[in-house]
């Protein structure tokens, strides 16, 4: 930065050196520009950070630890020939103004105005810390013979009670003392690690390359070999002693279904068990007896040749009904005896699976060409 603001300086045409010095006196402006425009009340405006936690007053936010302001800097005092220094910076979060000072006696910083402190200090005596020495307690040590000897003794008891602690550290320390033999003991259980981790990835190699995969495998643990225990990829039998297994299964299977094994076999259970529903017979074609019609034998007839009573026509019925279900019922029987068979050799032919229709009678249809209605 130096470099390159002093090669771009310009220097105008009334500019003496032996009369101006320099470009900040020939311009009346100060080096710091901006910065030093509150010299003349003693104040210089620095980039303050803040030092540790704190709670703003006016607002109530919290500001971090080394957040960082545009702070007003001045001297307030001095601690023996240490000066003490205040800073004055605003709140970037309201209007707020804080205000710090250095303190040399403690080597911190005290609020002294627009904020508080988040404690966070300890006390080293109680953390058995090292103490720093008060400088009144110095000057006390050089003046006054009689505490010189009294701190000594207190210095002697505090010894006493610090020399288990100090042999026990110095027990821990002598176990490193011979630097050539743990370098050894090391170095030999680097190359047991090492040889170990050669032959596992040794065997992960070889089973990648069985297996042609190509995946990163993790190290096995204990549960991984519990669970591999559990599990069985492979029959006891082999290939072999399985199919000469099946073999004499197969031979010593009867031809024919045994009468104890087997249930009676009917047509319906036949039927049930081929989850063929048997053909309900159809309704009786109408007979002329039904439809209360009779066939005339000759042109000439009375009314009564005509009509049938309707106690004759339900007689007539019911006759007609028992005949159709008898014959029904003679032709389901030659039907089952193949569906039965069939079963028995687990085929069933595409006829039988079809029962054919049985044939339909023939319709009377009524004569009325020579009726009297058209003479």
């Amino acid at each position: 930065m130096g470099e390159r603001k002093g090669t771009n300086k310009y220097y105008p045409p009334d500019f003496d050196p032996a009369k101006h010095g320099s470009l900040n006196r020939y311009q009346n402006s100060h080096p710091l520009r901006e910065r030093a425009r509150k010299l003349s009340q003693g104040i210089l405006i620095i980039r303050f950070e803040m030092p540790y936690n704190i709670w703003c007053d006016g607002c109530k936010n919290h500001i971090g630890m080394g957040v960082r302001y545009n702070a007003e800097k001045k001297k307030v005092g001095n601690y023996y020939t240490t000066p003490i220094y205040r800073f004055r910076m605003k709140c970037h979060l309201c209007v707020n103004y804080i205000e710090m000072q250095t303190d040399p006696a403690s080597c911190d910083y005290v609020i002294v105005s627009g904020a508080q402190r988040k404690e966070e200090r300890w006390d080293m005596g109680e953390n058995e810390q090292i103490l720093t020495t008060e400088h009144e307690q110095k000057q006390k040590l050089e003046t006054d013979s009689m505490y010189r000897l009294e701190h000594g003794a207190a210095d002697k008891e505090k010894l006493q009670k610090a020399i288990p602690t100090l042999s026990e550290l110095q027990e821990a320390q002598g176990a490193w003392k011979d630097d050539f033999a743990l370098n050894s003991l090391l170095r030999h259980k680097f190359r047991e690690e090492k040889k170990l981790i050669r032959e596992e990835e040794e065997k992960d190699q070889a089973l990648l390359k069985k297996t042609s995969l190509d995946i990163k495998l993790l190290p096995e643990t204990e549960e991984d070999r519990r669970l591999a225990s559990l599990l069985k990829y492979r029959s006891l039998e082999s290939y072999d002693e399985r199919q000469h297994k099946k073999r004499l299964e197969i031979s010593n299977r009867p031809w024919f279904s045994r009468g104890s094994d087997v249930k009676i076999q009917t047509p319906n259970n036949s039927l049930k068990n081929l989850k063929i529903r048997p053909k309900i017979p159809s309704s009786p074609v109408a007979s002329a007896v039904m439809l209360g019609v009779v066939r005339r034998d000759s042109k000439e007839g009375s009314d009564r040749e005509r009509s049938v009573s309707m106690a004759e026509c339900g007689q007539e019925t019911m006759e007609e009904t028992d005949r159709q279900q008898q014959e029904s019922s003679e032709q389901i029987q030659p039907e089952s005896a193949a569906i039965q068979t069939a079963s028995n050799t687990d085929t069933i032919l595409p006829e039988e699976r079809h029962p054919k229709q049985p044939a339909a009678f023939s319709c009377l249809v009524p004569d009325y060409s020579d009726s009297e209605s058209e003479s």
